[in-house]
């Protein structure tokens, strides 16, 4: 297992990736920016990522974020794969969120694999942000108690 930072002073590492084959990535690139404007390292992997991509990313990056967008529709089959490898890779630790076009009947899905947040159209960056800052503090938190 991957350890989430020790120091207050190191930055949040997010991997923000685009599974599937959606071509459209300036949500993406939006909460990207966003997040690194916020202080946190960010990895963009750019668009078409396979799941086994992805998970590789966020080992070799060693991230404490995941987040996945899509528009495509395929994130009930996507998603799925994405935690699995992430797991058998040992780093089913990190936060997970996603965005995208998902319809309200699916969160509690990916609420049950593992996905804490999830974003639609529309949704403030810096309520995304605060998510993940407050999210990351509630772990750091029960890690150092």
């Amino acid at each position: 297992m991957s350890e989430q930072p020790s120091n207050v002073n190191e930055p949040i590492r997010v991997l923000v990736a685009k599974p599937g084959l959606d071509g459209h990535d300036r949500g993406a690139k939006v909460v990207a920016r966003a997040l690194r404007d916020a202080g946190m390292e960010v990895i963009y992997t750019g668009i078409r990522q396979t799941p086994e991509m992805i998970a590789e990313a966020a080992v070799q990056e060693d991230v404490d974020v995941v987040g996945l967008s899509i528009l495509s529709g395929a994130h009930l089959e996507l998603f799925p794969r994405v935690t699995q490898l992430l797991k058998e890779r040992g780093k089913d630790d990190v936060l997970l969120v996603a965005g995208g076009i998902i319809p309200d009947e699916d969160i509690p899905q990916l609420n049950a694999m593992g996905f804490s947040g999830v974003f639609g159209p529309g949704t403030n960056t810096h309520d995304l942000v605060k998510f993940v800052q407050d999210a990351m503090g509630k772990r750091k938190m029960k890690a150092e108690g």
